[in-house]
């Protein structure tokens, strides 16, 4: 059996979805894995660490459509340090908006870096609604699509899942709303000040 090595992309790893989102992905894989984050120093220590993996999967949230640059620079790092036996990549991404597709362009992203650099390309799992899902009754249905996707993992079975809430879209923008306003409020943040692009003041 292979083993998973998992690198969490996204800039606030210690305390991100994608952390908890890669520790359901451990608790419910068949094969073996290993959890890292990227950091500023460690990127050719991951570089190295990949010859001991038969897959790599790639956990982030979106970030303006893209991948957060965090991953980016890693990438770039592992572009000129190739590990001598070539994993496959697979992708767990997360984005806050209701619509797994929203994840389409950088799922693209990484397809092209994996094509480019002569990586294999596995499975895809999109998550909408991933900011909020964990804390909601819909939890089970995220945990039920990783649960698959681990197992078509396993069985080196390419496929493409997506999970969100099954709510209509103005339900959850208004309690996608209030959500932020209650964060804000807790923050001592008004309405009025998210509202604008001054953040310095």
């Amino acid at each position: 059996m292979g083993k998973i090595m998992i690198i969490n992309g996204s800039p606030r790893a210690p305390r991100s979805n994608s952390q908890k989102y890669a520790k359901i992905f451990q608790a419910k894989s068949p094969m073996p894995t290993e959890y890292f984050t990227i950091t500023k120093n460690n990127h050719l220590e991951l570089c190295k660490k990949m010859n001991d993996f038969t897959h790599v999967l790639l956990v982030f949230p979106l970030y303006a459509d893209s991948i957060p640059v965090t991953l980016l620079n890693f990438l770039k790092t592992l572009e000129i340090n190739s590990p001598s036996q070539k994993p496959k990549f697979c992708i767990m991404i997360n984005c806050g908006f209701i619509e797994p597709n929203q994840n389409d362009i950088a799922v693209k992203m990484i397809q092209f870096f994996c094509q480019s650099q002569g990586y294999s390309f596995g499975s895809v799992l999109r998550i909408g609604s991933g900011e909020a899902i964990l804390t909601t009754p819909f939890q089970k249905l995220v945990e039920w699509k990783i649960k698959k996707f681990s197992l078509a993992i396993t069985k080196e079975k390419n496929v493409s899942l997506k999970v969100t809430m099954p709510l209509p879209k103005k339900v959850f923008v208004k309690a996608s709303t209030k959500y932020w306003e209650n964060y804000g409020k807790k923050n001592g943040i008004t309405k009025e000040q998210m509202s604008i692009m001054d953040i310095e003041n």
